[in-house]
């Protein structure tokens, strides 16, 4: 699912669920003040270019042969049955390319979904995608199915920039997988995928930060959270 993203949007300012502070305190986020706030917000900006830098930088071959062993991951990882709902997203800025996976999926009878950016600040909504479907463009000109029935996935893939050992993900800066995650009533799997060197030290995780359950990088078996 392409979910619209902006890297000259503000740092993420997304509300996290009840259900989720908990888990959020046990993974050592901290609550910072408005100051500590405003040094990460200009870290992840550095931290983000500077990892968009390198990704666009990797061979078409390395991706490929990376975005295949996700791919192989991912079929391990969700249910393939009627019953499966996929958001994926259309790639950008050389992000793995799942669409030749989508097409297998919606064959085998898995729902897939793509997301739709409704406005700045709001939570994404999903539509269903299928092979040839027409597309329209939204935020950014990033596609999404322009005759597709709105859909709530039961899976999230959400393509990351960065990620740390506690699966917490450095994405766009638009905040819109996080006011998304925690707006649902059901929580999904959600799983994020991006190439082995998008592991950093730390994302430090603000309160509004909600941890993928895996993460998928090809190369390396998939990092599953402690806490769900």
């Amino acid at each position: 699912m392409t979910a619209p993203r902006n890297e000259d949007a503000e740092e993420d300012i997304g509300g996290t669920p009840p259900c989720f502070l908990n888990e959020l305190e046990a993974t050592g986020v901290v609550r910072p003040d408005s100051r500590q706030a405003m040094d990460v917000s200009r870290w992840r900006k550095a931290e983000r270019e500077r990892l968009i830098s390198v990704r666009l930088q990797l061979s078409a071959d390395y991706r490929a042969a990376q975005t295949a062993a996700m791919a192989r991951d991912l079929n391990l990882l969700i249910p393939s049955d009627s019953d499966t709902v996929v958001s994926v997203y259309w790639p950008i800025k050389a992000e793995p390319d799942f669409r030749p996976w989508m097409n297998a999926m919606s064959e085998r009878g898995v729902h897939i979904a793509l997301p739709v950016a409704i406005a700045l600040g709001q939570p994404l909504i999903f539509r269903e995608w299928r092979p040839n479907a027409r597309m329209a463009r939204g935020l950014w000109k990033i596609p999404y199915p322009a005759d597709g029935a709105e859909i709530v996935p039961s899976v999230v893939i959400a393509p990351l920039v960065g990620f740390d050992k506690n699966c917490f993900r450095l994405g766009y800066g638009g905040g819109f997988f996080d006011r998304t995650l925690a707006r649902f009533a059901a929580t999904p799997l959600v799983i994020g995928v991006g190439y082995p060197g998008a592991l950093i030290a730390t994302i430090f995780p603000q309160a509004h930060d909600i941890p993928m359950d895996w993460i998928v990088t090809g190369s390396a078996p998939p990092l599953q959270r402690a806490i769900r």
